[in-house]
């Protein structure tokens, strides 16, 4: 029974820089962030922009429903979230810069880009509560650059610490 565990172990490195699963999450995580654009798909942003009529009214009730659902999360628990998200991020980075676990470090790395892609998704959801036609798009547009200059600074980051994690641990 223990050879099998070594087996599991030998295959799947458990330490988090040197894994291919974290460096899979970690794409998928910032491809899915800059797809969905406030809880709406970016491919019906851009077919609503190009063909207007029905696809742009349907991209109306999505972004009216994801913003008045957001909007309300944010008023009705948003201290709460922000609370325990502050909590959660300082536990995170505690365990793993001052004590040096690196699977905190790992996920402390996923999780404080996404806290800064939830604020931001808060602020954009205000700033287009009443807004269309052109206006919305612009919005929904600067929304989603943002939301992926920070995924490019997140994973820049990450590739670099968890490349300096591997090589003074050596586990290349």
């Amino acid at each position: 029974m223990q050879d099998w565990y070594l087996t599991v172990f030998e295959l799947i490195d458990m330490r988090s820089f040197s894994n291919l699963w974290y460096w899979i999450a970690l794409a998928v995580l910032w491809s899915t962030s800059s797809h969905w654009v406030i809880g709406v798909p970016f491919d019906m942003v851009t077919r609503a922009r190009r063909h207007g009529g029905e696809a742009e009214a349907d991209l109306y009730d999505i972004v009216r429903v994801n913003v008045n659902r957001i909007l309300y999360i944010s008023q009705t628990a948003g201290v709460w979230i922000i609370a325990f998200g502050s909590f959660g991020l300082t536990v995170l980075a505690m365990l793993g810069f001052y004590y040096r676990i690196e699977f905190a470090q790992a996920i402390f790395l996923l999780a404080m880009p996404m806290g800064i892609v939830s604020w931001l998704s808060v602020r954009t959801a205000r700033k287009i509560h009443d807004a269309d036609g052109a206006d919305l798009y612009r919005k929904l547009h600067l929304h989603r650059f943002v939301v992926q200059v920070i995924g490019m600074i997140s994973i820049f980051v990450t590739a670099f610490w968890g490349m300096w994690q591997n090589m003074a641990h050596g586990a290349f």
